[in-house]
């Protein structure tokens, strides 16, 4: 028996739901982990993936489960290798016998259209596993290419915000010296390989390690004076985009200024220890319920402004067994019975982010501020404007989101 109640007339209403109110946040993705004893089965979770508009959804694993129940569903998918799988990809047979069962047996029903190799491998200082992360990578997709699905599927992997050795102001984005040996090869297989560039960036933690210097309206996307960037004049009302556009500076310092960038992890916690600053329902409402508005508005970054942000929130779910600080059990959209970890009133149910370095959905990377976009201390107000009438247009659809909200719920009491 599943440790989490839903019930049928739960899931119906969700359909009649999507109906009743038409989703208008753009294509946004979504980590679903399941480091937890008592979260719903996969069926269960797919009306909620289409509740929150969500057309992307993230593995950190292949789950067959997962793959069958959003068979049909149009949803795409990025399964996931773990890290400790690495160093058997190198060899061909495995890495062909990985991609026949973790990929190829659920095309076309399912729409795997990426898989991650490794999770954060080059900031884990561990040189005998980032050696074989490229061999790894290289494996995969010749297994693809042999047979024939590399012109569908994907090969990447994602990085922690940490591989960056100056990310302030952005245009001084660099690589750490030490990775470079490591990262430059793989910038080059992405490339041939028209794969994008994956990137875990969580301005909580730049918060959570110096809450004296760092304004937190400029991490929550609250109104703020922001930075300027003196050498382009660009404006940054948010510590998101910098840090996007500090990777963008990177990649171009390297030669690689066309490559895609895609957002694999962000998000923030709901709730932390004591010494978690800044984890809190009404902060994590307010990040998740702003960055999604902006995702709406498909704004670019300062620096690639007519780029649209290719975002994936961290996670799904409250997760009761991740390991370390209070926060890391805390980053889901939804709580294990299927109801919001709290309210948004986005078109999209109660949201939250988060943070994982491992394989299975993650526990915590750390990262020290330095690499994280500080802002001048008395940079706390002020705001980018945009225009009073997408404004109204997305308010008016969060208002009557936020009554179907209290409707669902009223369902969900009485199912």
């Amino acid at each position: 028996m599943e440790a989490t109640h839903f019930s049928s007339n739960l899931a119906i209403f969700f359909l009649g739901f999507l109906i009743l109110f038409p989703l208008t946040i753009s294509s946004v993705g979504i980590n679903y982990g399941q480091i937890a004893d008592n979260l719903p089965s996969p069926d269960h979770v797919v009306p909620l993936v289409k509740a929150i508009g969500a057309t992307r959804v993230k593995l950190y694993d292949a789950d067959p489960k997962v793959l069958k129940a959003f068979a049909n569903t149009g949803v795409e998918f990025t399964v996931s290798l773990g890290n400790e799988y690495l160093s058997k990809m190198a060899d061909p047979a495995n890495a062909q016998q990985w991609v026949k069962t973790n990929v190829q047996s659920y095309l076309p029903a399912t729409k795997i259209t990426s898989i991650a190799v490794g999770n954060e491998v080059l900031t884990l200082n561990d040189t005998n596993l980032s050696g074989c992360l490229l061999p790894a990578m290289q494996g995969v997709h010749s297994a693809l290419v042999n047979l024939k699905l590399d012109s569908q599927v994907t090969v990447t992997t994602a990085h922690s915000v940490a591989i960056l050795q100056s990310s302030y102001p952005p245009s001084t984005g660099s690589f750490r010296q030490d990775l470079k040996p490591c990262i430059s090869p793989i910038l080059d297989f992405l490339s041939k390989t028209c794969s994008p560039f994956l990137v875990n960036a969580y301005p909580f933690f730049a918060y959570k390690a110096n809450p004296k210097q760092v304004s937190l309206d400029f991490v929550l996307f609250q109104p703020n004076a922001g930075i300027v960037d003196p050498a382009n004049n660009l404006h940054y009302d948010n510590m998101l985009f910098a840090q996007i556009d500090a990777v963008y500076a990177a990649l171009n310092r390297l030669g690689y200024k066309k490559l895609p960038v895609q957002i694999s992890e962000t998000g923030w916690p709901s709730k932390g220890d004591e010494d978690e600053i800044g984890a809190s329902p009404e902060n994590a409402k307010k990040y998740n319920g702003n960055l999604l508005k902006i995702i709406g508005q498909k704004k670019g970054t300062p620096a690639r402004p007519n780029v649209d942000l290719n975002i994936f929130v961290f996670a799904m779910f409250n997760e009761n067994l991740k390991p370390g600080p209070t926060s890391e059990r805390y980053y889901g959209l939804f709580k294990p019975d299927g109801t919001p970890a709290y309210g948004l009133g986005v078109s999209g149910i109660g949201v939250s982010g988060g943070n994982s370095t491992g394989s299975g959905g993650g526990s915590g990377g750390s990262s020290g501020p330095s690499v994280y976009l500080s802002p001048p201390v008395n940079s706390s107000n002020g705001y980018l404007a945009i225009s009073s009438a997408t404004e109204m247009i997305v308010w008016s659809n969060w208002r009557r989101f936020s009554m179907g909200l209290k409707m669902l719920m009223v369902a969900y009491l009485m199912s």
